[in-house]
């Protein structure tokens, strides 16, 4: 895999963001939650709308630090993540999405890293990710990278947390 570029993503970025998180979701959850579930997720976190609003959106408070997108050389883009900042000192991951012909070559790594380091700019002590299943495909990836299962975890959506 060539050099990944991880920029703050743009209006024209909006239909890749939303075909990469679907896919994600489609990929990674539907024997986890079942079709119409994950169906269910996709219509309501995919919508060009809504991702078209919150990429207009960067920085518009700190609760929301805006979606960030990982590129080729050639500008195509193979990954998405975005973050913010949930409560004073605790940054939130809310989506880290990779195609799938670009897993397990850094670019999951990449995107983490940028969202840690907007996190970080805005004080950040500790960031945590809410996972859809405690089965989540996700786990290995956070475990390596630190993070650990995080005290409020809920049983229907575990979350785990690392210190930054």
């Amino acid at each position: 895999m060539g050099q990944v570029d991880v920029r703050l993503a743009v209006e024209s970025d909006t239909p890749a963001v939303s075909r990469i998180v679907a896919e994600s979701l489609r990929n990674s959850y539907s024997d986890l939650l079942g079709k119409s579930a994950v169906e269910r997720l996709v219509s309501q976190q995919c919508s060009l709308a809504r991702i078209r609003t919150e990429i207009g959106a960067p920085g518009s408070g700190p609760g929301w630090l805006g979606w960030l997108v990982a590129t080729t050389a050639d500008g195509t883009v193979i990954g998405a993540a975005a973050g913010g900042i949930a409560e004073a000192g605790s940054g939130e991951v809310y989506s880290l999405c990779v195609t799938g012909a670009h897993r397990r070559h850094g670019v999951g790594s990449s995107l983490l890293t940028a969202v840690t380091d907007q996190q970080l700019k805005n004080e950040a002590r500790q960031q945590r990710i809410s996972l859809l299943a405690a089965q989540d495909p996700a786990v290995p990836f956070l475990s390596r990278h630190g993070f650990r299962p995080a005290e409020e975890s809920a049983a229907d959506r575990p979350r785990y947390a690392r210190a930054v």
